[in-house]
C-alpha cells in the first residue's frame, strides 16, 4: 500500500493528473508486476479505511487541508482496494479456465464503485479539474470489465441452456450486453458532469469532454446503439461554450473525428464523412497502423462514391488486409468487369457486412458500369470528316452509338448472369446512369441509338 499512496502523494504535489490516474489503474506497471497483489494483501476488509486514512496522513501530516477531500479520496481508495481483490480473483479463475460464479460480473460491480466514488468526489467539488484523468481510467476499464462480464454471462447461459432438458433450444440473449449497457449509462453521467461544469475554462472539466464522448462512441458501437452516438454528436455541436476541438489533445481529436466520420458514413452523408475521416487520417500518428487502417476502411468507400477515386497500390501496400479486400474491387472497376466486381464483393461480404460498408461498396458497381459504357463509347471511334473540313480539323468522337453495342458489352461483362439479359434491361441500366449524372445523353428508341453529349462531357469527371 505504501508505494501506491506515496506515488499518489507525489502526483498530488505535482498536480499531475495522469500520474494520479496511474495509481488507480487495475493493471500493474511493467516494472512492478506484483503491485496489485501486494496492495490487496496489505490490509483487510475491516481495517482498510483506517489504514488508507493513516497512509494519507492525519493532522499536520495530512495530504489534504480539507477533511472532506480526504474523506472523498479514502472512499475512492477503499473502493479501489476491494475492486483489486475481485479483479485478481477473476483473472485467476480465467487463467485456470475454471469459473465458479460470475467473477467478472463481481469485478465489474466493484470497479463501478470506484467510478461512482470518483464521480461523487468531482460532483461535490472535492477534486480539482486536473484530476479528470482518473475518470478516464475509471471509464476506460469499466468498459473493459463490462465486456468480460457480459461474455462470461453469455457463455454460462449458453452452457445452462444446452443442458436444460426441454429448454435446451432456448438461449436467452436479452441480457447479453447488460453490463456494457450499464457502462454507457455510467459514462453518460461523466459526460453530463463534464458538460455541465460552469468553472472558468482554464479550470473546467470540459477539457475531458471529448475523451468521454469517444468512450461513449466505442460503447454504443459495441452494443449496436449508434443512434445514441448521434445524440452525443448533436449535443456537442450545439454547445457554444466548448473550446475549439483543435485545442484538445490530438489523440482526442483523432478518435472523435474518426467516429463522427463513421456516424455520417452510416447516415449516407458521404461528403461530411469524407471530411471528418480525412482529418482523422491527417491527425493520426504515422506509426499507428491499426488506427490508420480503421480510418481507411471507411475513407476508401467514401472516395469511391464522392470523387470516384480508387485506392492506389501505394496506399494499400502497408495494409495487407485492406489490400485483400479493396484491390480486387478496384481492378474490376477499372476494367468495367461487372461479373468480377460481383464476385469480389461476394468474396469479402462477411468482412464488409461486419464493418458496415457492404451497401456502400455495392453502389460502387455503378462506377464499374460507367467505365464499361465509357469503353464502348471510346471504341466507337470518331465521326468521319465533313465535306469542306480542313485536313487539320480536330477529330470529333461519335456521339450516336447503337444500343446493341452497349447491350453486347454489358452481357459479356456480366458473364453467366448476362446471358438472359435483354436490351430493355440494359436500357434501364443506362437510364439510371444518366439519372445519376454518371453519363450525359439520352436514349433514342426510334433509331435504336444512344445519343451522348459532345465535347468531352459524355462521362463527367473522366475527361471523356
Amino acid at each position: 500500500m505504501d508505494r501506491i499512496i506515496e506515488e499518489f502523494k507525489r502526483a498530488q504535489h505535482d498536480s499531475s493528473g495522469y500520474d494520479l490516474a496511474a495509481t488507480l489503474s487495475p493493471i500493474p506497471p511493467l516494472d512492478d508486476g506484483g503491485r496489485l497483489y501486494a496492495f490487496s494483501k496489505s490490509t483487510n476488509n475491516y481495517a482498510v479505511a483506517g489504514d488508507i486514512r493513516d497512509a494519507l496522513g492525519r493532522g499536520r501530516n495530512a495530504t489534504f487541508s480539507s477533511r472532506a477531500e480526504t474523506d472523498a479520496w479514502v472512499d475512492v481508495f477503499v473502493a479501489y482496494w476491494k475492486a483489486v481483490g475481485d479483479i485478481l480473483n477473476a483473472e485467476e479463475a480465467q487463467n485456470r479456465r475454471k469459473f465458479i460464479g460470475n467473477e467478472w460480473t463481481t469485478a465489474y460491480d466493484a470497479w463501478k464503485d470506484v467510478v461512482n466514488a470518483l464521480i461523487k468526489g468531482h460532483a461535490a467539488g472535492h477534486f480539482p479539474a486536473w484530476t479528470i484523468p482518473c475518470l478516464y481510467t475509471g471509464g476506460r476499464y469499466l468498459r473493459v470489465f463490462a465486456i468480460k462480464a457480459d461474455k462470461q454471462t453469455t457463455d454460462t447461459q449458453g452452457k445452462v441452456a444446452f443442458t436444460d432438458g426441454l429448454g435446451d433450444d432456448v438461449v436467452s440473449s436479452a441480457n447479453k450486453n447488460e453490463k456494457l449497457e450499464d457502462t454507457a449509462r455510467q459514462l453518460m453521467r461523466i459526460f453530463s458532469l463534464f458538460l455541465g461544469d460552469r468553472s472558468p475554462i482554464e479550470d473546467s472539466r470540459k477539457w475531458g469532454i471529448y475523451y468521454i464522448a469517444n468512450l461513449l462512441f466505442k460503447t454504443h458501437f459495441k452494443i449496436n446503439s449508434i443512434n445514441l452516438s448521434k445524440n452525443i454528436l448533436r449535443t456537442l455541436h450545439a454547445q457554444s461554450d466548448l473550446p475549439a476541438l483543435e485545442r484538445f489533445p490530438k489523440a482526442h481529436q483523432t478518435t472523435f473525428k474518426y467516429y463522427a466520420g463513421v456516424i455520417f458514413f452510416l447516415d449516407e452523408d458521404y461528403i461530411k464523412a469524407e471530411n471528418y475521416l480525412t482529418d482523422a487520417l491527417v491527425l493520426c500518428h504515422k506509426d499507428a497502423k491499426k488506427n490508420r487502417e480503421l480510418i481507411l476502411t471507411y475513407l476508401i468507400p467514401c472516395h469511391l462514391l464522392t470523387t470516384h477515386t480508387l485506392p492506389t497500390s501505394a496506399l494499400l501496400g502497408p495494409y495487407p488486409r485492406l489490400e485483400a479486400l479493396f484491390q480486387p474491387l478496384a481492378m474490376c472497376i477499372k476494367r468495367g468487369d461487372l461479373a468480377g466486381y460481383d464476385a469480389a464483393l461476394a468474396s469479402g461480404e462477411a468482412e464488409f457486412v461486419k464493418r458496415r460498408i457492404y451497401l456502400t461498396l455495392e453502389r460502387g458497381r455503378d462506377i464499374a458500369l460507367r467505365n464499361l459504357l465509357r469503353k464502348v463509347y471510346l471504341s466507337a471511334g470518331y465521326e468521319p470528316p465533313k465535306e469542306g473540313d480542313p485536313p487539320d480539323a480536330p477529330k470529333v468522337r461519335k456521339s450516336r452509338i447503337a444500343l446493341v453495342d452497349f447491350h453486347a458489352a454489358v452481357r459479356l461483362s456480366m458473364g453467366k448472369d448476362g446471358e438472359s439479359l435483354d436490351q430493355e434491361e440494359v436500357e434501364c441500366l443506362m437510364a439510371n446512369m444518366i439519372y445519376k449524372n454518371l453519363m450525359k445523353g439520352y436514349i433514342s428508341h426510334d433509331h435504336g441509338k444512344v445519343v451522348l453529349q459532345k465535347g468531352d462531357k459524355a462521362f463527367p469527371g473522366t475527361g471523356v
